[in-house]
């Protein structure tokens, strides 16, 4: 039998994938902390009723914060959260190295678990943690837990099981007080596909910067089509995206589904001094009757529409992250594309959330 409510605490919340998730699965989630004032405020407007705590969490003092918020350490069931994964992403190839000083931000994040004893935590991370050379941080990761007394559960989770139309693999570690086997165990379902998930999104020009527009008039909307527009009208919004250049246009206009940067002809791919250098995501065009690739910089990386000759509005990019429609993302455009990009899917997190809030 569950509590009546198990309340919860995000570390790195960012805009608030996980939180949401957790939120929707039966947390209480009472504290968000956030660096990044965009990501923050997203967080605070979409959350009203949770304390979104804009800092630099090495500032913070974990008692202290829970103190200056109205909340006790014995009231805190879960702390959650994401420490920065720079140093351990395949997405980032030139911030992809063991010393990293944002790999050390995991130390940050037990601090607060020492000092507050929650009954779980859920610590989330890039599946390349698990991977030589980081194969001993992540080692380092599940023995601190241990020493603190928490029995370590770990596995790869890929966020297409678990409803959401993206292949996206994290790493969950997960501590509790007793021994609980196999909390994680996602179950396959049947894959949602790009088409699946976005086809009924506005219609949208290349550089388009209008953000609330009318949804595309459809014959019929999806299971998941009709999730996402859950309690919204007629409009949705973070339908801007990014203007490119007539040289990437043309680009775009030789990649077929699947393909990427390979299929542009060498001569309009002279200014890069060695095109070989480009990892496969680079001008990937979306399948339509497939998941998404990881939604990791996809302005940067310059993900293209399955069928137009565009790249992704910041809706289409949250819907393939499974953000409901009516979660809106505040802030510059850039801010907007990275904060959908940085965030954990909320269904997966929801997925996760309601096998941890059982044991409570």
């Amino acid at each position: 039998m569950t509590k009546p409510s198990c309340v919860g605490i995000d570390l790195f919340a960012g805009a608030g994938g996980l939180s949401l998730g957790l939120a929707n699965a039966g947390f209480d989630m009472k504290m968000g902390i956030e660096i990044e004032k965009y990501s923050a405020g997203t967080l605070q407007k979409n959350n009203p009723h949770q304390k979104v705590i804009t800092a630099n969490i090495c500032n913070l003092s974990p008692l202290m914060v829970l103190k200056k918020n109205g909340l006790k350490p014995k009231e805190i069931d879960l702390i959650a959260g994401g420490p920065p994964c720079q140093g351990f992403s395949k997405s980032n190839m030139r911030s992809r190295h063991i010393g990293n000083p944002l790999n050390e931000m995991y130390l940050e994040y037990f601090r607060f678990v020492k000092d507050i004893k929650p009954e779980i935590f859920l610590f989330e991370n890039v599946a390349g943690l698990t991977l030589l050379p980081y194969g001993q941080r992540f080692k380092e990761i599940k023995a601190i837990g241990e020493k603190m007394g928490y029995k370590i559960q770990a596995e790869i989770v890929d966020s297409q099981n678990c409803g959401v139309p993206q292949q996206r693999k994290r790493v969950l570690i997960i501590g509790t007080k007793s021994k609980i086997d196999n909390i994680l165990m996602c179950d396959k379902k049947p894959l949602i596909t790009v088409k699946n998930a976005i086809d009924d999104l506005p219609v949208v020009e290349n550089g388009n910067n209008t953000d609330e527009l009318p949804y595309k008039k459809s014959s019929g909307l999806t299971k998941y089509q009709k999730i996402m527009r859950k309690n919204c009208g007629k409009t949705v919004r973070n339908n801007i995206v990014t203007k490119n250049s007539d040289l990437i246009l043309e680009r775009y206009k030789h990649i077929p589904e699947g393909g990427n940067w390979r299929a542009i002809p060498p001569h309009l791919m002279k200014n890069y001094s060695n095109p070989q250098n480009c990892h496969g995501w680079i001008y990937y065009r979306l399948k339509q009757d497939h998941p998404s690739v990881v939604i990791s910089n996809f302005r940067k990386n310059m993900l293209i529409h399955p069928t137009q000759d565009r790249g992704l509005t910041v809706r289409e990019a949250a819907r393939l992250q499974s953000f409901p429609d009516n979660y809106i993302f505040y802030g510059t455009k850039e801010s907007q594309q990275q904060m959908v990009a940085n965030a954990v899917p909320p269904l997966m997190a929801e997925k996760i959330g309601k096998k941890l809030i059982e044991i409570l």
